[in-house]
């Protein structure tokens, strides 16, 4: 039998090099552009194996991967991350604490790609402990947004700095960087908000 492997990522290129990496070894490969995708594919016909990137829009990863793990039809599907965003000790460790069973950083190296994912697949790795309660997995995903909006801040901060002084043949792909930043910091923004209301509901003091 031949393990489907279901791909979420928003970037298209980065969701294309994936998708390819892994057909190329002989992988079934289905792909999501952001959570909610996701979660419908899983519902239609749920994979082996699902890769997916954190910071993503609608659904990101570690609301996705909460998601999952609070239903007993999912719980125990097998969560491999990468992320280039979410990179810190303290994010790597709350992606485990949301039951993924690796955690790879960006940009990918195909060998430890491929070699990580047929580990998962051989070994049959699962979550194995329970998920988090809604009011704990909030408290932490709100932490690590807030967080990677300071980092966002600064890192945006420093390319408006940066990008007068540079030649002009350099200027292209540093803008190019800040575009993307600011993409980055927005998405985030949405997540945060979305995360306090629930924390913090309007009428919850009614």
């Amino acid at each position: 039998m031949i393990p489907v492997i279901l791909v979420a990522e928003d970037v298209a290129a980065v969701r294309e090099l994936l998708r390819v990496t892994l057909e190329f070894k002989g992988y079934t490969v289905e792909t999501a552009a952001d959570g909610e995708e996701a979660l419908q594919k899983i519902a239609a016909h749920r994979p082996d194996l699902l890769v997916t990137d954190i910071l993503m829009p609608r659904l990101d990863g570690f609301a996705l991967a909460q998601r999952l793990r609070r239903d007993p039809a999912t719980r125990t599907l097998p969560i491999l991350f990468v992320s280039a965003t979410y990179v810190s000790p303290e994010d790597k460790e709350f992606a485990l604490s949301l039951g993924a069973v690796r955690f790879l950083e960006k940009p990918i190296d195909a060998e430890e790609f491929l070699l990580t994912v047929a580990e998962v697949l051989s070994r049959q790795e699962a979550a194995d402990k329970p998920p988090l309660d809604d009011a704990t997995f909030y408290r932490g995903y709100r932490e690590r947004l807030e967080n990677k909006l300071r980092y966002k801040d600064r890192q945006i901060a420093r390319l408006e700095r940066l990008l007068p002084t540079l030649p002009d043949a350099q200027k292209p792909s540093f803008a190019a960087m800040l575009t993307e930043a600011r993409r980055e910091r927005q998405t985030i923004r949405e997540e945060l908000t979305a995360v306090n209301r629930l924390l913090h509901p309007p009428n919850a003091g009614n």
